[in-house]
């Protein structure tokens, strides 16, 4: 900035202000735009003094140290105009740094110009607006320029990074899950949707806290439209890339908000066989939360469920049956899989020893028989042979499945005890009561408590109808009626099963 200490402008009077005093320097029919025109004529630089002109009052001195003062002026003005012109390349090139450093001079320059400048012009008006214009260009670089860390990062470099926590920590792979997101959006080219869906599925694999980073980061609205994708692969990284964001807690609700749960179940319906399995675990995750059990059922998530147990990988069985159960903990979702046909690949699944599918069809097996139509379905398809079966030659796990669900079929349902005592029951249950596991005993006992229920009302009727009947056998002579039902209970304590059996059979004849 010129100093203005040689300009040779006369102190003010007491009372007079500076620009009265400088008023009589002045030559007379100059203005500031008449100076700064000649001063930015082509033929001269800009900064340099401009040639004095004929005709005008005063000496020479105070023609080179107003026209000097002049070009200062309106070398910095132009300057400044330029720079803050929204389309000029130099507002562009400037860092944010050296537009404030700029804006700053100028303004300390208008402030000197308010009180000691020779000019009747609002000159430090002009210089403020445009050091506030500058200011503006400055905010308005700052925030359109790209972010240099996000524009640095190359995405491809997530194939090969170290995700462990001492080697990415959570600033090191923000700006690669800020681009992705941004590579989800809407205008995006269907390649660069893919692979981002690709990076955010890989970068959500392992860590909760990076899975918490892009639950926040606006990642998960920008997935969900990729679920209905006609694109396979497209479609499959966003469901698997779901499935990894649900299993972060503080994710699920943001999924469900996000109408995720319809999209999922459509993906289920129509993907590839990854997807399906991903977007049946996905589903199950969701179902941590109780409220979306119904809503999961309402958006018709147990038809493809059922259609996985009996098309799907061993993987996709499991991952259904374990879905499938956590959702008919809602007796209308109960009802919807008997409808859907559940029961009959899940007597089967029973058969399949050895697969890891056995135990948990049991148990789903087991969850719907809790409702009569359920158990009767289960009846009609053969579960009741199925289940004893497995008693009599499973493992020690399929044994304890299976008696769980024995006492659920027939806990309320004497039709469904006799005929568990017709399939043989009785002897494995004996077995199991006295050397199975302890929950295995304990249900064992129950169920056979129920059988000796049922025992004990056919033995009234024994009495009341067929005991004189039986009295007559050999084996019953000389007995009293009252002795022959007695004699019946005994027998049916299991120690002489197959002569109960005999009995039974007898007083169903009479």
């Amino acid at each position: 900035m010129v100093s203005l200490a040689g300009s040779q402008i006369p102190s003010p009077s007491p009372g007079q202000s500076p620009c009265a005093a400088a008023g009589p320097q002045r030559r007379p029919g100059r203005s500031m735009r008449t100076i700064r025109s000649a001063l930015l004529q082509p033929d001269s630089a800009p900064g340099s003094p401009a040639a004095p002109r004929d005709g005008g009052g005063g000496d020479a001195g105070d023609s080179d140290i107003e026209n000097l003062t002049d070009s200062v002026i309106d070398f910095h003005l132009s300057e400044l105009a330029a720079t803050a012109g929204p389309a000029h390349p130099a507002a562009v090139a400037k860092s944010s740094s050296a537009i404030n450093a700029a804006a700053t001079e100028l303004l300390e320059l208008s402030r000197d110009f308010s009180d000691y400048s020779s000019f009747n012009s609002d000159i430090s008006g002009e210089l403020e607006r445009l050091a506030m214009a500058a200011a503006g260009a400055g905010a308005a670089f700052r925030s359109d320029a790209p972010d240099p860390a996000r524009a640095a990062v190359d995405l491809n470099d997530l194939e090969s990074m170290d995700l462990s926590p001492d080697a990415a920590p959570l600033e090191r792979v923000e700006p690669f899950v800020l681009a992705c997101v941004q590579a989800l959006g809407p205008d995006a080219a269907p390649d660069a949707r893919r692979a981002a869906a690709a990076r955010i599925r890989l970068l959500a694999k392992h860590r909760s806290d990076i899975r918490e980073l892009i639950g926040v980061s606006g990642a998960i609205p920008a997935l969900v439209p990729l679920l209905r994708s006609t694109d396979p692969v497209a479609q499959e990284n966003a469901v698997t890339a779901l499935l990894n964001l649900s299993l972060e807690e503080r994710n699920r609700s943001a999924i469900t908000s996000a109408g995720a749960i319809k999209p999922l179940v459509y993906a289920l319906r129509t993907g590839t066989a990854a997807a399906k399995q991903n977007a049946a675990c996905a589903l199950l995750s969701l179902s941590g939360i109780e409220e979306n059990r119904a809503t999961i059922g309402a958006c018709g998530a147990i038809p493809p469920l059922v259609a996985l147990l009996s098309a799907g990988s061993t993987r996709g069985k499991k991952d259904a049956l374990t879905t499938l159960y956590r959702l008919c903990s809602a007796r209308r979702n109960k009802e919807r899989a008997v409808s859907a046909g559940a029961i009959v690949p899940l007597v089967h699944l029973i058969g399949e020893r050895g697969s890891g599918t056995c135990e948990k069809a049991m148990v789903v097996l087991g969850s719907l028989a809790g409702i009569a139509e359920g158990r009767d379905a289960v009846v009609e398809a053969g579960g009741i042979p199925a289940l004893v079966e497995a008693i009599e030659d499973g493992p020690a796990k399929e044994k304890e499945f299976a008696v769980v669900a024995l006492l659920q079929l027939c806990s309320d349902c004497p039709h469904n005890r006799a005929l568990l005592v017709r399939e043989g029951a009785i002897p494995p249950l004996v077995a199991l009561s006295q050397s199975g596991s302890a929950r295995a005993k304990h249900k064992a006992e129950t169920l056979l408590g129920y059988l000796r229920e049922q025992r004990q009302g056919v033995g009234c009727r024994a009495g009341s109808v067929a005991a004189t009947s039986l009295a007559s056998e050999e084996r019953f002579q000389g007995m009293s009626a009252e002795d022959v039902v007695a004699k019946v209970n005994d027998m049916l304590d299991f120690s002489c099963v197959q002569d109960a059996r005999v009995c039974l059979l007898g007083l169903v004849r009479l």
